[in-house]
């Protein structure tokens, strides 16, 4: 059985709208893509202006997707589009260029023999800067076959190993497009080679663009462009369900979540709302679904108070200055802030309180055959006091045994851990944060011990639970 790539385009296509999406949004939605494991998120087009270049640059390096970045072959801008790209984990080119008669000449003032020079040129220096080259015949279906043939040929032998076919103008009916790529196939040997994969992109003017596509892959296509919302191209969800139901009949599969993508296509579609139809801002939006949310240097203390205050916290008016001081250092470096590093900066510069609690000494015994103990010895005003927890895994146990000392059950609300430094002396960073009387309270912990780090995190947080309580 065949598998199926769906490559998704939604960011791309809002750019092509003028959507006007803000830095953050684009971000939000590329999260909210890369939960539904597309097997390729398309990028669009950069500017001249440096927050394009930022947004795709951040954009590559935080998910676990494929990232293709799209360039017009006239543009010029193929170097300036690598380096904003080259940094993520999994990156391509994709050289979008018009092929038919029309759009050429008013596209790139070309006319067919200087655009073929154009292709082989142009390929030549994506490959040289990535390893993976995509291929875009814009207006396939209205070209002249014969250059048509001509264009992916040279796409190829410079060095393409993806080449997709559009109906920009949406004007096949899906029997006649599944005889064209059938034609095309047939026409252009390279596209048989090992190695090169056809993908089709169809817009949906008559409203056809799914059965067009299904065509193209019982033709012999290798991927479908996709969109996550919206009536112009086919949608994740129904080329899913697609998949799901035709998928037998064409022989083809698809490892796509497809449980996310639903619930995915709703946050993205309340992100693109006009303004007037927008309830509350993306970010109410997003954190009100658990979704990670950025602020830049550009957000004011009350922007980042009314996140911090979203997220569970009630601090005072001065540790609100305190942890916005402390977001604009970062900011300032970073360029922007994620939540879960906002709970970092909370735990580390609100609430600092004296210590109630010290930790002592703690002994863990944790193996894949034995259950995990942990013995626990605190300190609360000069008095030792010993706790003993059976749990999960260490760091349950760990929380179990404090939990024995207290006599009482806090709910966890979060717990992070990450790494500070590299190497295998690496220091580990630990986050907690609990919830008392509907407040939370975040601690923090460090040690080359990411157990020691944890129950440092969560004696942190109780400390300022117990303040709070006292006064």
């Amino acid at each position: 059985m065949k598998t199926i790539k769906f490559i998704d385009m939604t960011l791309r296509a809002l750019a092509e709208k003028n959507n006007g999406l803000s830095f953050k949004e684009k971000l939000e939605i590329a999260r909210i893509l890369d939960r539904v494991k597309a097997d390729i998120i398309e990028l669009p087009p950069v500017t001249v202006s440096k927050a394009d270049q930022l947004s795709n640059k951040t954009i590559s390096t935080m998910l676990n997707t494929t990232v293709s970045a799209s360039v017009n072959i006239c543009s010029g801008m193929i170097e300036e589009t690598w380096e904003s790209i080259r940094t993520g984990r999994k990156a391509r080119l994709n050289l979008i260029t018009p092929v038919s008669t029309v759009q050429m000449e008013y596209s790139c003032h070309k006319k067919a023999p200087k655009m073929l020079e154009a292709i082989t040129e142009q390929v030549k220096l994506c490959r040289s800067l990535c390893e993976n080259v995509e291929f875009t015949a814009v207006d396939a279906t209205r070209a002249e076959f014969d250059f048509l043939v001509q264009a992916i040929e040279a796409a190829v032998t410079a060095g393409a190993s993806r080449i997709t076919v559009c109906d920009t103008a949406g004007i096949m009916l899906p029997d006649e497009f599944g005889a064209f790529i059938e034609k095309v196939k047939e026409s252009a040997p390279s596209l048989n080679n090992e190695g090169i994969n056809l993908y089709v992109e169809v817009k949906s003017d008559m409203g056809i663009a799914l059965a067009s596509a299904a065509a193209a892959v019982k033709a012999g296509a290798d991927g479908v462009k996709c969109v996550a919302c919206g009536n112009e191209y086919p949608t994740l969800e129904q080329a899913s369900l697609l998949v799901q139901k035709k998928g037998a009949d064409l022989n083809v599969s698809a490892p796509i979540s497809t449980t996310e993508i639903t619930r995915c296509t709703n946050q993205i579609e309340k992100f693109i709302m006009k303004p007037e139809e927008k309830a509350t801002s993306f970010k109410d939006i997003a954190i009100a679904n658990g979704i990670e949310v950025t602020l830049d240097a550009n957000d004011d203390i009350t922007e980042v108070t009314k996140v911090v205050k979203q997220l569970g916290y009630d601090l005072s008016d001065e540790d609100n200055t305190k942890v916005y001081e402390a977001f604009q250092r970062v900011a300032n470096k970073k360029h922007y802030v994620g939540t879960k590093e906002l709970d970092a900066i909370i735990a580390s510069t609100a609430m600092q309180v004296p210590s109630k609690f010290r930790l002592d000494s703690y002994v863990i015994n944790s193996g894949n055959i034995i259950t995990a103990t942990a013995n626990i010895l605190l300190e609360k005003n000069g008095e030792k006091i010993r706790g003993v927890g059976v749990g999960d895994g260490p760091v349950d146990a760990a929380f179990l045994a404090i939990e024995q000392i207290l006599g009482h059950h806090y709910e966890l609300d979060d717990f992070q851990v990450q790494t500070v430094t590299e190497g295998r002396d690496a220091m580990g960073s630990a986050l907690v944060k609990l919830r008392a009387n509907g407040k939370v309270y975040s601690g923090s912990g460090i040690s080359t011990d990411i157990i020691g780090a944890s129950i440092r995190a969560y004696i942190s947080a109780l400390n300022k639970i117990v303040f709070e309580e006292e006064r």
